[in-house]
């Protein structure tokens, strides 16, 4: 039996999806990327603001199309299954299962009912690499005790779950034997790691063992930043294998909206803990999220936070406009922004950002960087790769690669920079 998998949203759901897949006894089930062939297709939603929830139910509705010819089964499971499930349930009758993510364990016992055959798929620790061999992303905790005003992932995922140090320990070395050069550690809060299960935050404990394993790189992905605390900044600074790549976001750049938006910290300490950054690591890459059209957001906090990213120029950054979700605190707010308003003050906010990283990227132009190669462009003759300063996620641009020999795969070259454009750059070897 084929069957295929379709994963949305983030790197913490791609690790859902892997786990999944690795569910699957491949002496039963076939895996195919190819959605046409299947018997059977499993989508992994997201469901954290309204455009990831269309996103989710377009891709359900274009793939319950492919039932009028081979498809017989589609199954829908994580973050949108998990918090709309009943809704679901009613309104999609093309869908065979709904699977919430707390029905995992359960996942033959369903399949047996929806197949009406026997089934293999056990809930066990056997995670399937699905994008390649020479990256992984480190899921170290589920959930998150932050109740920022505006976010559902509480709503779905629970508070925070930190998993045991040893299990992790035990996952990143398993990934390195498997050939990953590239460990990106994930969480929906990374920097409140084992708070809940130790008492205190144990991030830094858990960075100091990761980094005895050698990987090639490893980044850090979501820090919230009231956590980073100076200890954690120092140690990451005599690690060996830990760049020097900080995700915070930040979500705004005013201290009136910050706390609407319940965030600890202020706009002050924000400025504060990126100081220090910059100053214990020389060539720190930044990269944020913000957001634009948040209740109460006026012309005056607006510009405060257009100030804030003109004066700390992170290198990447990504923003949304608010999302009013079901069941949140900012959904009952009033002093809403009218949506225009909220997308054109986006259009303003990336345009500043896309005049800085072009700064930067001006900057680059002439240097060598180190740079994992991603995949070969026939069409077009080239490599695809990465330096530190971009994640896996494409957010922060790719690196376009001439050369006159062949590369492999998943190795790393030292690529001189000689073009960009906007977010990308051009470079070669010689």
């Amino acid at each position: 039996m084929k069957i295929g998998f379709i994963s949305l949203g983030c790197a913490k759901n791609l690790v859902d999806s892997e786990y999944i897949i690795g569910m699957f006894d491949r002496g039963v089930f076939e895996i195919s990327n190819n959605p046409k062939e299947c018997d059977v297709i499993v989508i992994n939603t997201c469901g954290f603001i309204l455009s990831a929830k269309e996103e989710a139910i377009n891709t359900i509705l274009e793939t319950a199309e492919l039932k009028k010819n081979k498809l017989k089964k589609l199954i829908v499971t994580g973050c949108l299954s998990q918090r709309y499930h009943d809704e679901l349930v009613e309104e999609m009758p093309e869908v065979d299962a709904f699977i919430k993510i707390d029905d995992y364990y359960r996942l033959d016992e369903i399949l047996k009912d929806v197949l009406k055959e026997e089934a293999i798929a056990k809930y066990k620790d056997n995670r399937a690499m699905i994008t390649n061999s020479y990256y992984a992303y480190l899921k170290i905790s589920e959930g998150c005790d932050n109740r920022c005003a505006y976010c559902a992932i509480p709503l779905i995922r629970g508070n925070c779950h930190s998993y045991p140090m040893e299990d992790i320990l035990k996952e990143a070395r398993d990934l390195y034997n498997k050939g990953v050069r590239e460990l990106n550690v994930v969480a929906q809060d990374t920097t409140y790691y084992g708070h809940d299960l130790y008492g205190e935050f144990k991030l830094k404990e858990l960075l100091m063992k990761l980094d005895e394993i050698p990987f090639k790189w490893i980044r850090l992905l979501y820090m919230y930043p009231d956590e980073i605390e100076d200890d954690l900044l120092v140690a990451m600074s005599n690690m060996k294998h830990i760049i020097p790549y900080f995700d915070i976001p930040i979500q705004y750049g005013s201290d009136v909206i910050l706390k609407k938006m319940n965030r600890r910290g202020s706009v002050e300490l924000i400025k504060k803990k990126i100081s220090r950054i910059r100053e214990l690591f020389d060539g720190a890459i930044l990269r944020t999220t913000l957001m634009t059209g948040f209740p109460y957001e006026t012309d005056e906090t607006f510009n405060d936070t257009l100030n804030l990213v003109k004066e700390i120029e992170f290198d990447s950054l990504g923003a949304f406009t608010f999302s009013k979700e079901d069941d949140t605190q900012a959904a009952t707010f009033d002093h809403e922004v009218p949506e225009d308003i909220a997308k054109e003050r986006y259009e303003i906010l990336m345009t500043v950002q896309n005049e800085i990283v072009n700064k930067k990227n001006a900057m680059r132009v002439g240097k060598t960087f180190e740079v994992l190669v991603e995949r070969y462009e026939e069409l077009f003759d080239r490599y695809v790769g990465r330096a530190i300063f971009s994640a896996p996620d494409g957010v922060d641009g790719m690196i376009y690669i001439k050369s006159d020999r062949t590369l492999q795969i998943g190795e790393f070259y030292n690529v001189e920079i000689y073009d960009y454009e906007d977010y990308d750059l051009y470079g070669k070897i010689n």
